[in-house]
């Protein structure tokens, strides 16, 4: 097989292998020479990349079922000594509300918009919305 085709299949293969591994990298927006990370508190994030252009604050969802057994008491039956007990079970589900902060920054001309997502005080995702344009 000729060298020169082998070499450049191998280039190629790395090339696209490297592409796979930075498009599964971590999510950052870089401000002032730093990185702004998953993770990071908005007291760091303001640090790094001081006030967004724009502030959201809105409710998601969020919901949790929890299952209770209360075992049934009947005055007038005989007690049970075989260890089997009647009883009923509740399921209550419970809706409610997490308080979501959604900063957005502008990096500049030609760069694109970055929504950064805060659930809990802490830097959950990073959104990049249009590329700016002027």
């Amino acid at each position: 097989m000729n060298p020169n085709l082998i070499r450049t299949a191998a280039v190629i293969f790395a090339f696209l292998a490297s592409s796979f591994v930075t498009g599964a990298s971590a999510q950052s927006l870089r401000c002032k020479g730093d990185l702004a990370q998953i993770g990071n508190s908005k007291g760091t994030i303001l640090q790094k990349c001081g006030e967004p252009v724009m502030k959201d604050t809105f409710c998601k969802p969020t919901q949790s079922t929890t299952s209770t057994t209360t075992p049934i008491v009947t005055p007038t039956a005989p007690t049970n000594t075989t260890g089997n007990s009647a009883s009923t079970t509740t399921n209550v589900t419970v809706n409610t509300c997490q308080q979501v902060e959604e900063w957005t920054y502008n990096p500049g001309y030609g760069q694109f918009m970055t929504m950064l997502l805060f659930e809990g005080g802490s830097l959950a995702s990073i959104r990049y919305g249009d590329r700016v344009t002027r």
